[in-house]
């Protein structure tokens, strides 16, 4: 922070926009040198992770397969193992009981093709399932046959091929032979044992493996011939070739081929004991494509980077002299007239304490402000108070007017009921010195009200008053529907003709509280309704209050989203509507009020 002031003293506004630039570009400079440093190691350390990945991959996969193809190779041999047996325990070949174990043992598998055993010379002794043999067969030059002979007591796998010694459909199979002990009546005899597997799940075994895109697969067994390729027959066909010479040196491991004109990825495992390979094939442009979407992000971690540098500079060198700043836009506020500005103290100490100024001289200023818009609205006060009492003596005056006419006239209930309702007009009007009142006392005030004005006006109109339960425990400025019930009378049914009507609404909705007063009165014109809340339609006869007394008193107490709302036609009749929020006790809104 020191050396931040220290540097900030002497500069001017000039100074500083130097300052910004070099801070901005020697920043830029340095972050982008140890970016480009820091890319080109990250895209070495990727592009070899990703090669040793690959390598790393192909062989576990290549494992799975082989581990897959010994299991299943496995589960061959011991089945294999229980034929044998079966047949080397059977004191005689052509048994029920000897053919019935066979096929129990051939229905326990569905890659089982059939069971054969033949003399060494190639006549048949036995097979399951139970077909004659096709005449030209050539049984001894059979590859399975001819490798059992060459290999007694081993068990030999052949390589895929069309089974041709039975009169059956020709199936792809692989053959599992070897030579064995067996007895016929009795005479101990060698044979050549052959179990047929349906070639079908190598097949299935194989296909399921994916390397890359376009990488695969392929088997091959001990002498070079393919086992199991997925193309093969593009193979046979010579539509592709497969480098097989390299493959036999190895029993496993990894090798770089290029023999087809395209680099790949050569990876080998040796199933045992079938002396198979499982050979797998990767193209080396798909770890290229893995090294180009490296490229690829590498250059946006870059670009990203540098916006990133870019903004965080500009920010940096911004911030340095903020301070002056925010005192040159918070100055330039109080010109336009904005006073709630306030200016966060930091920065060199001269503008430390230029700001400290500031903020107490703007201070200052606001509670002077607010000192006089608080004895305006006193004023304000005083004088709608003023006007609210005017209400009393007038009404006052009318009312016993009305009352001495009548005790004159003989007519004593009406006195009675008139100075009855008086009295309790004023002691809601009194209503222990609170402006604030229920809704209830309110509707009950102005009830009172039309009840003399009613007998006054020798029943000229009736009148109506609804309330919903809900509304009649809220709360409201008192003395607001007397003076609309007042001009409803004077200015709508008074120069009526015919009888006029009065109805007194209130209700809740949309969380606010409604009471609406509408007449059949003679109404008033466009051009009156306009003017009626500003006071230039001003009536000639009334109260001398009107309806604009209540608009502003409810506005100061409430705020500006309440008040009254007028509908009137000529002919028709008036509706005025008031708006108040929903409260259950005296409460301060708005502006303010004495509660």
């Amino acid at each position: 922070m020191r050396f931040w002031r220290t540097l900030f003293q002497p500069l001017g506004r000039f100074h500083y926009k130097k300052i910004q630039v070099m801070i901005t570009l020697s920043f830029m400079f340095i972050t982008i040198i140890t970016v480009l440093l820091v890319s080109v190691m990250l895209y070495n350390k990727f592009s070899k992770s990703s090669e040793e990945n690959t390598f790393l991959n192909m062989g576990q996969i290549i494992d799975q397969v082989n581990l897959n193809l010994e299991f299943y190779v496995s589960g061959m041999k011991d089945i294999f193992e229980v034929v044998e047996e079966s047949i080397g325990n059977s004191s005689q070949l052509t048994g029920n009981q000897l053919e019935s174990r066979l096929n129990t043992i051939l229905n326990t598998r569905e890659d089982l093709v059939s069971i054969a055993l033949f003399t060494k010379s190639g006549e048949l002794v036995l097979n399951t399932p139970s077909i004659g043999m096709r005449p030209n067969s050539r049984l001894p030059r059979q590859g399975w046959f001819e490798a059992a002979q060459e290999h007694p007591g081993l068990l030999q796998f052949s390589a895929p091929h069309i089974q041709n010694v039975f009169k059956s459909p020709y199936r792809w199979v692989v053959s599992m032979s070897k030579e064995i002990s067996y007895l016929d009546h009795r005479i101990k005899k060698k044979g050549i044992l052959a179990v047929d597997i349906n070639f079908r799940t190598i097949d299935e075994l194989s296909k399921r493996v994916s390397l890359g895109k376009k990488g695969y697969v392929y088997i091959i067994d001990g002498l070079g011939n393919i086992v199991y390729h997925p193309q093969q027959q593009l193979i046979y066909a010579g539509l592709k070739y497969e480098n097989l010479e390299p493959v036999l040196n190895y029993s496993f491991g990894s090798y770089m081929d290029d023999s087809t004109g395209e680099e790949r990825i050569i990876t080998i495992k040796t199933v045992q004991p079938t002396g198979w390979k499982v050979v797998g094939v990767t193209y080396a442009d798909e770890i290229m494509t893995t090294k180009k979407d490296i490229n690829a992000f590498m250059l946006w971690f870059l670009l990203v980077m540098l916006g990133i540098v870019l903004i965080v500079s500009v920010f940096v060198s911004y911030r340095i002299a903020k301070p002056l700043r925010n005192l040159e836009r918070s100055v330039k506020k109080v010109e336009d007239g904005d006073f709630a500005t306030i200016i966060d103290v930091s920065g060199a100490y001269e503008v430390e304490q230029l700001s400290k100024r500031f903020n107490l001289m703007i201070r200052r200023i606001r509670e002077l402000m607010d000192q006089i818009i608080l004895e305006q609205e006193a004023k304000r006060k005083g004088e709608l108070e003023v006007l609210q009492a005017q209400i009393n003596p007038h009404f006052l005056y009318n009312t016993l007017n009305s009352v001495t006419r009548m005790a004159e006239m003989g007519r004593k209930e009406e006195v009675v009921t008139t100075i009855t309702s008086l009295s309790k007009f004023f002691r809601i009007s009194l209503s222990k010195g609170n402006n604030i009142i229920s809704v209830q006392d309110e509707l009950e005030h102005v009830r009172n009200y039309l009840i003399i004005q009613k007998i006054r006006f020798k029943n000229k109109f009736q009148y109506e008053i609804e309330a919903q339960d809900e509304a009649l425990n809220c709360m409201t400025l008192k003395l607001i529907l007397q003076p609309l019930v007042e001009n409803a009378i004077h200015h709508g049914i008074e120069m009526m003709v015919d009888e006029g009507f009065i109805g007194i609404y209130s209700w809740i909705e949309d969380e606010c509280l409604f009471i609406r007063v509408t007449d059949n009165g003679v109404g008033m014109s466009e051009e009156v309704l306009r003017g009626v809340l500003t006071g230039r339609s001003r009536q000639e006869s009334g109260s001398g209050v009107g309806v604009r007394n209540v608009h502003e008193r409810i506005s100061l107490y409430y705020g500006t989203p309440y008040g009254l709302t007028f509908e009137s036609e000529l002919e028709e009749g008036t509706t005025v509507t008031v708006r108040l929020p929903i409260i259950s006790k005296p409460e301060i809104h708005g502006n303010g009020g004495q509660p």
